[in-house]
């Protein structure tokens, strides 16, 4: 059984609106983003910041760990209610766009010295991934001969290239666009060594 006792109701709204409040500021501010201006945002005392998240690193690890939950969330529903041929792109559409609009939460844990390991995160999501992939090719959205392990590579490499990389919207899309055709195409065949 946990130490920690559950959040009382208006304590568990403050978090809640310091978090939508953080995510604003350092998206807006990236590094120059204050505690101060968190907790003005959210209209809160900044003793009330502190409270929940004594060190500007725990309120970075606090918005990637939201992140995360709102990726599995995303993965979920597409899972329960999206359409089986085309749920996985959506699902790879929205992972990417979230990854980008959070590009700045991930610089900052970086200058913080926190790492965040990209690839071990999205890890996480192999399962469910696994499951828009079996109902894609079952659907007949996704390529028959396409793996997980794939699936789950592009994603990372998608993930890293916008984060990394900056990609504007329209990168975004076009990328995008070259991997869903290679997803949903027939199967590829090899390039010819011969002239």
């Amino acid at each position: 059984m946990s130490s920690e006792r559950p959040l009382r109701a208006d304590a568990q709204r403050n978090r809640r609106r310091i978090l939508e409040a953080a995510d604003e500021v350092f998206a807006e501010h990236g590094p120059q983003g204050t505690t101060e201006e968190v907790a003005r945002r959210a209209g809160v005392a900044i003793g009330t910041v502190f409270r929940h998240f004594p060190t500007k690193a725990e309120l970075l690890r606090a918005l990637m760990k939201r992140l995360l939950q709102q990726v599995t969330d995303d993965a979920d529903a597409l899972v329960a209610q999206g359409d089986p041929r085309t749920a996985l792109l959506e699902f790879f559409t929205r992972l990417v766009e979230r990854t980008t609009a959070n590009r700045s939460v991930v610089g900052l844990l970086a200058a913080e010295g926190i790492e965040v390991p990209l690839t071990g995160a999205l890890g996480s999501l192999t399962g469910v991934v696994q499951e828009l992939l079996r109902r894609g090719q079952r659907a007949g959205g996704i390529r028959p001969d396409i793996r997980v392990d794939e699936v789950m590579a592009l994603l990372v490499s998608a993930c890293q290239g916008a984060l990394i990389g900056g990609w504007s919207p329209e990168l975004r899309q076009r990328t995008l666009a070259v991997m869903f055709a290679g997803l949903t195409a027939g199967p590829a065949q090899p390039p010819s060594c011969e002239r």
